[in-house]
């Protein structure tokens, strides 16, 4: 339990989602439009943004079911 109470918490800033995700960061906000990629949290003087490690995670995991639902149809 402790484990996922610190992975909700954990704030990743733009270059770690990009590294993360393979994606550029206009490939991100283009997604973010669509709404198909997490929102980002604004931080500290409303500049800066992050997202969270968790709502990442989770887009991945979607990306990767995805494929795998095309490639058994």
């Amino acid at each position: 339990m402790a484990q996922q109470i610190e992975a909700a918490l954990v704030i990743l800033r733009r270059k770690q989602v990009e590294a993360r995700c393979g994606l550029s960061r206009s490939s991100i906000y283009r997604r973010i439009g669509d709404g198909t990629f997490p929102r980002p949290v604004t931080l500290s003087g409303g500049r800066a943004v992050g997202w969270i490690e968790r709502e990442v995670e989770e887009f991945l995991a979607r990306c990767i079911a995805q494929r795998d639902r095309k490639a058994a149809a």
